[in-house]
């Protein structure tokens, strides 16, 4: 007896094994077509959402980081040395450090198009044609590369990315063109719906760390009236905060807003001389708790400007 249940347990064995063998041999495993190197988390929310299964997204940088000062380290050289597509935005953004990484990664599908995609290419961008003078800070000939923070200018990239998937992966072009619709649609509304929220900031005038806010103020028809940086990318200086406040006394700002890669000490001394609410935008995904992908990233966005007056009453 004990012979033959010995016998009847290897037989279940094997026929399950053989079952499990037999599954593992037709399950077909999903794997990415493309593998995507971003710049930054915001490009890469978007890759994701508009190649889904088919990339495997990669981003150098995060929200707490300033994308203008980054190293070329290692572990970056390797990711672009992998990568099929690398995806940044542009316009000198990342001038101090993508071409060591394309240098050295010395991949040939990345080092022009079709494998290497600027998201600044394909929108319209403020303050073009400024003069290249390092005396003046960190002045972008092309002008200002912040385009995404425009959710129009999302649209027109997004079109743009998934032709580049498309050419790049033509067996899987009708996913990507099924994706873009979905997220059109979806965005389309999102944007009726935050202009429709934010309409009470109209005219309203802000003081911002840096000009990198041009492109969201710009579309919510709100006015920059001071930088805290003297000059783009220089830390304030004593001098100049405090004409800052001089300023803010004769003209109270709306609000002071600043991304969480910035400094907090001159908005926050500011704040507390001036009485106007300071805030921390997210900026980019990942900027903030509530800012996991794109749309909550304008989500967040929105209800912090419209809320901004809320630190007086507490």
């Amino acid at each position: 007896m004990a012979l033959t249940n010995s016998k009847r347990r290897l037989f279940m064995l094997t026929r399950h094994f053989i079952a499990l063998l037999s599954l593992l041999l037709v399950t077909e495993v999903a794997v990415a077509e493309l593998q995507v190197f971003t710049c930054e988390p915001e490009l890469e929310s978007l890759a994701q959402t508009l190649g889904g299964d088919l990339v495997e997204t990669y981003s150098a940088t995060h929200a707490k980081q300033d994308v203008h000062h980054i190293q070329a380290r290692p572990s970056l050289i390797n990711r672009v040395r992998r990568a099929d597509l690398v995806l940044c935005t542009g316009a000198s953004l990342e001038i101090g450090w993508l071409p060591v990484l394309l240098q050295k990664g010395a991949n040939p599908k990345v080092q022009k198009e079709p494998g290497l995609f600027y998201a600044a290419d394909y929108a319209e961008k403020l303050n073009a044609g400024q003069k290249a003078d390092r005396s003046q800070g960190d002045i972008h000939p092309e002008g200002n590369p912040h385009i995404l923070l425009d959710p129009r200018n999302v649209l027109l990239v997004a079109d743009q990315l998934t032709k580049r998937f498309q050419l790049l992966d033509p067996s899987n072009a009708t996913t990507y063109q099924r994706n873009l619709d979905v997220f059109t649609q979806r965005w389309r509304s999102a944007i009726s719906r935050w202009t429709a929220d934010a309409a009470s900031l109209k005219g309203k005038s802000v003081v911002a760390h840096h000009k990198s806010w041009l492109y969201l103020l710009n579309w919510l028809g709100m006015n920059l009236v001071a930088t805290l940086e003297p000059l783009p990318g220089i830390p304030p200086s004593t001098r100049h905060l405090s004409g800052l406040l001089k300023q803010m006394n004769q003209a109270p700002a709306y609000a002071i807003i600043r991304s969480p890669s910035a400094d907090k000490k001159g908005s926050q001394w500011l704040a507390k001389k001036t009485q106007i609410c300071a805030i921390e935008l997210p900026f980019t995904v990942g900027g903030n708790k509530a800012a996991t992908d794109l749309f909550h990233l304008f989500d967040s966005t929105i209800e912090l400007l419209i809320n901004a007056d809320d630190c007086k009453s507490r």
